[in-house]
């Protein structure tokens, strides 16, 4: 589960690096942030939830 979470803050990283550097794809930019923010939050609930 771990691997996966990794898995999608690195997709959602490149999402957003991408969206930051082709002008017009700024919409991408700001999806590749919320999805990245949502994944970690996601993740530490989840990372916290089996201690």
């Amino acid at each position: 589960m771990l691997a996966l979470i990794a898995l999608l803050l690195v997709a959602w990283l490149v999402v957003t690096v991408v969206g930051a550097l082709v002008e017009g794809l700024f919409w991408l930019f700001v999806v590749g942030v919320v999805l990245f923010l949502g994944t970690a939050a996601w993740g530490l609930t989840q990372s916290s939830s089996r201690d």
